[in-house]
């Protein structure tokens, strides 16, 4: 659909919060509005109409998205009434009966599936604006996040026990949710089960640097993990063509791109949707390895689409992230170590090691699985660097079962390491269980975790001293930058402490990375000296912080 009759195009901002894969439908969105014919700004004052593209994957991720809406709204007020305000992605995906009532300022509302839908709902929601501002309507300004973020826990904790629909309209009455007092109210194009993945033809609006990029492979996740709302939100797992795949590979390499960042709820599922007379059930390893097994040689699975990326022509690197341990084959670990631009780098979140916890998680993994598969991914893909997230404070998690994970920190020596404090998600099977943990001693846990990782970054680091390695350089440093800042993300968890040698690094140095470190969640490589952005180079360790490498042209 085309925007509407203008003096000049319409012209959109918009802010996209939480995951890789939200950016990646962000660029989607702002890819079909250009082939439209809309102007994009990154001004949000000169916006016709902003879009907050939302997570709503941790509690602190939801209190995020909650404050930019009301933050939106308020320069709204202030510096441009006339804008239209859209909320998309996963908080309409999670809340798409309440959000009408607790967010009256929004004009559209709209989900995962309608990203390809985007200039209609902007021509929309400008049309709900108009007739609110025709009649004088003005939304409450300046209320608190925390009453907002504090009714969305209730109305999940409403919805538990599959209440029909009557109970839960009382459930909603009982927590006095307001109604939409305005004169229209706003367009609300959300699936509650999602079926959307985009594909080749899509158009897209990249918004990373020109050397870099993520490439969606699949969308939604069938996995059963008691603290997690995705499958909820994302729907269930599915699988872009394998040719489909390739053919964007091809087009980004030619354009310039030197990393392909692979991207999905769980790479190592990538593909087992498209198999004949596939069934949801082989989250465990052994059925999952038996369903591998069984498929026909042509069926696309993520070895395969490996190999064909390794194929193409250029110097580039691949990088596999979000892989779940459940899922690691043999013929995984081999292409890995026969392909030479696979990035030397697996991201693989374990979430506990006890085997108590894993299977109050619902991981589908053992402890001793889990050390079985480190030790054959080590062995099998020298100078493999790995990456894995934790969950402390999960209800039930003793002072042994801490303990226990502990030790495994100090002894596995991940290269890469983050940490959550277990977030209490209503709507998910964790969310409902008894022996709930202290914010507290979360915390407790948490610094003690990152302490223990912290002494297993100083050895990671200081063996790199004195060796060359291949970087992709980035761009020069800023002055905040070598101050050591945190690393973070909603899905890798607290990445690092403030980091005390950061003083060394004055100067002028520009930012790379290695391949032991995914972009904007991993650490970094300092180098000192003039090196061309967007390319590699040979770099020479000299030094290190307690995260980040120093170094100097070859």
């Amino acid at each position: 659909m085309k925007p509407i009759n203008r003096e000049r195009p319409v012209r959109v901002g918009l802010v996209s919060l939480g995951c890789a894969k939200n950016l990646v439908d962000a660029e989607v969105m702002l890819g079909t509005l250009l082939r439209d014919g809309v102007e994009i700004t990154n001004e949000a004052s000169k916006a016709d109409v902003v879009i907050i593209n939302t997570c709503s994957f941790i509690d602190s991720a939801q209190e995020e998205s909650v404050d930019t809406i009301l933050e939106s709204a308020e320069v709204r007020e202030a510096k441009a009434r006339g804008q239209g305000l859209i909320v998309a992605g996963c908080l309409p995906q999670r809340f798409r009966d309440e959000l009408p009532g607790l967010l009256p300022e929004v004009d559209a509302f709209m989900g995962i599936d309608q990203v390809a839908q985007v200039t209609s709902i902007v021509n929309q929601a400008l049309a709900v604006r108009a007739v609110k501002l025709g009649a004088g309507w003005g939304a409450e300004i300046g209320r608190r996040k925390a009453e907002i973020t504090t009714r969305l826990a209730e109305v999940d904790a409403a919805r538990k026990g599959g209440k029909s629909a009557a109970e839960k309209s009382s459930a909603r009455k009982a927590l006095g949710l307001p109604s939409v007092h305005a004169p229209a109210s706003p367009l609300v194009a959300v699936n509650l089960r999602p079926r959307y993945i985009p594909d080749y033809a899509t158009p897209r609006f990249r918004l990373t640097p020109r050397h870099f990029a993520y490439v969606k492979i699949a969308e939604g996740c069938n996995h059963p993990c008691s603290f997690c709302i995705i499958p909820r939100m994302r729907g269930s797992h599915r699988s872009r063509e394998l040719g489909d795949v390739v053919a964007e590979a091809k087009a980004l390499i030619a354009g310039g791109v030197k990393e392909l960042n692979l991207i999905s709820q769980d790479s190592t599922y990538y593909g087992m949707d498209l198999r004949r007379d596939n069934s949801r059930a082989i989250a465990s390893p052994d059925r999952f390895n038996a369903a591998v097994k069984s498929m026909p040689s042509e069926t696309p699975a993520i070895c395969a689409l490996l190999r064909e990326l390794n194929a193409l022509p250029g110097d580039f690197w691949i990088r596999l992230l979000y892989t779940h341990p459940a899922h690691w084959t043999d013929d995984l670990i081999g292409t890995i170590a026969k392909a030479k631009k696979i990035a030397r780098y697996v991201d693989i979140p374990l979430q506990h090691i006890h085997g108590n916890m894993l299977e109050r998680m619902r991981r589908e993994t053992s402890q001793q699985y889990i050390v079985d598969l480190i030790r054959r991914i080590r062995a099998g893909i020298p100078g493999i660097a790995l990456r894995t997230t934790f969950i402390v404070g999960f209800p039930g998690e003793t002072e042994e079962c801490f303990q226990t994970l502990l030790d495994f920190i100090r002894e596995a020596k991940f290269e890469r390491l983050g940490v959550f404090t277990y977030s209490q998600e209503e709507g998910t099977r964790a969310g409902k269980m008894a022996g709930q943990l202290s914010d507290k001693l979360k915390k407790q846990r948490r610094d003690l975790a990152m302490a223990a990782q912290h002494a297993v970054a100083m050895e990671v680091a200081e063996s790199f001293v004195g060796r060359t390695i291949r970087v992709l350089v980035e761009r020069e440093a800023g002055a905040k930058e070598l101050k050591g800042a945190r690393i973070s993300s909603w899905e890798h968890g607290l990445m690092r402490s403030q980091d005390r040698h950061s003083d060394q690094l004055k100067g002028r140095y520009l930012v790379a990375r290695g391949e032991a470190d995914a972009p904007d969640i991993d650490g970094r490589v300092y180098v000192r000296g003039n090196l061309p952005s967007g390319e590699f180079a040979r770099v020479r360790i000299i030094g290190h912080t307690d995260y980040d490498l120093i170094a100097e042209p070859v």
